[in-house]
């Protein structure tokens, strides 16, 4: 039985070879959970055994439902919608399968599936991948130098097209593709073979649905076969357009076969002043800010940033972000909400379920230079931040909120532009004396929370060289020192709150701008 391997994948894009015979009789309808399952995992960088934990189910039970061997319950994809956050999709998809399906109208061109060729021996020597945005639509080319190391000949390669719009709210992204799906004339797929793109590839669907396409890119087209021999190489391409009202400000890449050389140029409008940074992680660790930088320059009105990495470990994610400064739409619908403005500018939003968890902490000095990198990552988040809104009362941004999952938090007090920088925190004492202020969150910004906290907090933490401290922060400062040490335990402002009291939107709070109030003898 031939077993699956993949290569890598760019916004969600994945692309495999030797996929089970299982898969390839099933028709749509019969395996449409488990193409969604898939992908949830895939989006949410879960391994199996990860997942398992987080539903409650044994790996091997997971391991049978997404190779077709075991047919998904309620009970499960129910566990499974809410371990991969996906705002209902899967449950949805679960009711698809198990119900009588309507009669599908043609999609795509359909060609019958070759003979499956087995998954080992696939080598990428070079993959690179291009995003470039102009007049409203990302169009997304990948090129691909593929080595035949296996002893039977590759007749076909599966990819995948795969959009979200809200990577931190799905089921605002479900509901947009539900009402307004990917199409195949949108995207325009095309692809070829050869360095020249000497030879058209034809292609054959294996999936269709709202927010993703899986397509099989054929070595062969009308003129005849050109398959990948053992031993041999060969350059494929293929290209494709998703507009900007589905596709989010992210480009991710996966390591999925063993892979020499990976590459990946962004190619933007300079009016739009954009900004770009970038994350690694894997199945098994948290994200982290790329090793290396990410190159820039110019090339007459456009903005263009490479970054490369040679020898990428296998599973291995690389995921570029971006910001438009100077965004200017077409057809303005009003301006935009606060946490729109933060998610644009790389804020993890409330209902992503790293804010829920608690940050792993560092070990130091031994993890010093990671340490650096994420702060260093936590300084830009903050600069990015300061340009779209003045923050009166100082502010603070934690790693989880950038989707990095370790101990660290950096806190401006207002009117400074000194950091306070706190890795591995925790409050080991609190003032009897609190008060009540309204807090702001970046993570759900639209409103504000009135949350009673001491006026005085000692806290723990540790420097770069690992040396422990005590710092005793006051009034303001403690305010926003606690709040960041909460988000490293997976705790929100608004979990802080009253029983009877309700955030209210930002819109009816008037302290916007200025500091918090303190009787100059509330810290003693």
């Amino acid at each position: 039985m031939s077993s699956r391997t993949r290569t890598p994948d760019a916004m969600g894009m994945v692309t495999m070879t030797g996929q089970a015979k299982t898969d390839l009789d099933a028709t749509p309808e019969q395996d449409v959970f488990v193409a969604e399952f898939r992908r949830w995992r895939d989006v949410r960088g879960l391994s199996r055994s990860a997942l398992a934990r987080e539903m409650g189910y044994s790996r091997s039970y997971v391991s049978k439902v997404e190779s077709g061997g075991e047919h998904a319950s309620r009970e499960f994809a129910q566990a499974a919608d809410g371990a991969l956050n996906a705002g209902g999709s899967l449950r949805r998809a679960w009711r698809e399968q198990n119900t009588v399906p309507a009669p599908r109208k043609p999609s795509a061109p359909q060609h019958a599936a070759p003979a499956i060729e087995p998954a080992g021996g696939l080598v990428v020597e070079h993959d690179h991948a291009e995003l470039f945005y102009v007049n409203g639509s990302y169009r997304a080319t990948m090129r691909r130098h593929l080595v035949n190391n296996g002893t039977e000949p590759i007749t076909r390669y599966l990819i995948r097209v795969s959009v979200d719009r809200f990577p931190g709210d799905p089921e605002r992204s479900n509901r947009l593709y539900r009402d307004n799906p990917l199409t195949w004339e949108e995207i325009d797929l095309q692809a070829w073979h050869g360095e020249k793109r000497e030879e058209p590839m034809r292609w054959s669907v294996q999936h269709d649905r709202d927010a993703f396409k899986e397509v099989w890119l054929l070595f062969a087209n009308d003129s005849g076969r050109f398959p990948l021999y053992p031993g041999e190489s060969a350059w494929i391409e293929y290209t494709y357009t998703v507009s900007d009202d589905k596709w989010g400000h992210w480009f991710r890449r996966a390591v999925r076969l063993p892979t020499q050389r990976l590459s990946v140029t962004l190619n933007f409008p300079t009016a739009l002043d954009p900004a770009v940074w970038g994350l690694h992680t894997s199945m098994t660790a948290e994200s982290m800010p790329f090793h290396t930088a990410i190159e820039t320059r110019h090339e007459q009105d456009r903005t263009i940033y490479a970054w490369s990495t040679e020898d990428p470990p296998l599973h291995a994610r690389y995921r570029l972000e971006w910001h438009f400064r100077n965004d200017s739409p077409t057809a303005p619908s009003g301006p935009p909400k606060p946490s729109e403005t933060m998610t644009a500018l790389g804020i993890v939003q409330d209902g992503d379920p790293v804010l829920r968890r608690s940050a792993r902490q560092f070990t130091l000095p031994e993890e010093a230079e990671d340490a650096r990198r994420v702060i260093n990552e936590l300084h830009s988040a903050t600069q990015r931040i300061s340009k779209a809104h003045t923050f009166g009362k100082g502010m603070g941004i934690a790693a989880p909120q950038i989707g990095i999952e370790r101990a660290a938090a950096i806190v401006r007090p207002p009117g400074s532009d000194d950091l306070i920088t706190l890795l591995n925190p925790r409050i080991i004492e609190a003032g009897e004396q609190g008060d009540e202020q309204y807090e702001g969150c970046l993570s759900f910004f639209d409103v504000r929370c009135l949350v009673p906290r001491p006026v005085v907090v000692h806290v723990e933490h540790q420097d770069i060289t690992g040396e422990r401290r005590i710092t005793i922060f006051e009034r303001g400062i403690a305010r926003l020192v606690a709040h960041e040490v909460d988000h490293l335990y997976g705790v929100l402002c608004s979990d802080h709150l009253a029983p009877d009291v309700s955030p209210i939107p930002v819109d009816q709070y008037r302290g916007t701008g200025s500091n918090w109030h303190y009787p100059a003898d509330s810290a003693t």
